[in-house]
């Protein structure tokens, strides 16, 4: 008896067996760019590496007069935030995205079943855009912290220790606040979270990225804020923060460790405090 001639399998069925691998390859791929950009110096001139220390409070420099900021200087610095935030938060995000990939392409029937790139590459970019959002919002304190002389121009960390002591007491507090656990549970819980904000088509995918974007912003805002202590392009301080969002996103004990890095931001920022005065 002569056997089955095997099905014959189409470039683009190929592919699209293959969607999980370019999805997370891209991922991927952007996670690289973007920490490559900032290695560079994200358009400010400087690398990363030189404006890099591992002591804190970092050494206080004269600031310089943010009033001057010229048009193209605006648009480095909101790069150069919506960068960094790609770079720290897309890494948390990828179960997510994955999991909208896989739940597209398994909720529609098998014969009308399309690909699930367009409507993932929709959910991603509502998640970038709430991030731009919080990015606008950074490089606008960034111009107002410089002009007052809180913070330095070239090397972006607080000039004052006063400030750094608010920013780390206001983190902390907000790490053992009610939001912040809400917004954590949303971010932690990626089937839930589909479950309960699914919307059809593409525009419903755009939908779905801000609204998990926006609940990660909630979740993760003033951790980010406190670059502006360390230093916005101080390597130790975004490694630091970003693998600080993956231990409580990822763990199973991610509520703990959020709690954890509270209470030891606001004994940070209260010796700061006492040391200031």
């Amino acid at each position: 008896m002569p056997l089955p001639e095997p099905a014959t399998i189409t470039a683009t069925e190929g592919l699209l067996r293959r969607e999980r691998l370019l999805v997370g390859g891209c991922l991927g791929l952007i996670c690289l760019l973007s920490w490559y950009y900032l290695l560079i110096g994200a358009g400010t001139g400087m690398s990363t590496l030189a404006m890099t220390t591992w002591q804190f409070p970092p050494p206080v420099y004269r600031s310089m007069d943010a009033a001057g900021w010229p048009l193209t200087y605006w648009l480095i610095m909101l790069l150069m935030w919506w960068v960094m935030m790609i770079a720290m938060m897309v890494p948390s995000a990828a179960p997510m995205i994955l999991l909208y990939a896989r739940v597209y392409r398994h909720n529609l029937p098998a014969v009308s079943r399309p690909s699930s790139l367009v409507p993932t590459g929709a959910f991603l970019a509502g998640y970038l855009l709430a991030w731009l959002c919080f990015s606008l919002v950074a490089t606008g304190m960034q111009w107002g912290l410089e002009r007052a002389g809180l913070v330095h121009g070239m090397m972006m960390w607080s000039s004052n220790h006063v400030l750094s002591a608010g920013f780390l007491l206001a983190a902390g507090i907000y790490q053992l606040s009610p939001l912040k656990s809400l917004c954590l549970d949303h971010c932690r819980s990626p089937a839930g979270f589909l479950s309960e904000h699914w919307r059809k088509g593409r525009a419903g995918a755009l939908r779905m990225g801000i609204d998990h974007g926006l609940y990660c912003v909630g979740c993760c805002w003033f951790l980010m804020l406190l670059l502006f202590v360390g230093g916005a392009m101080n390597l130790v301080w975004i490694v630091g923060l970003a693998v600080l969002v993956l231990l409580e996103k990822l763990l199973p004990g991610g509520h703990r460790v959020g709690r954890v890095s509270g209470g030891l931001m606001i004994i940070a920022g209260a010796l700061l405090l006492l040391g200031a005065w």
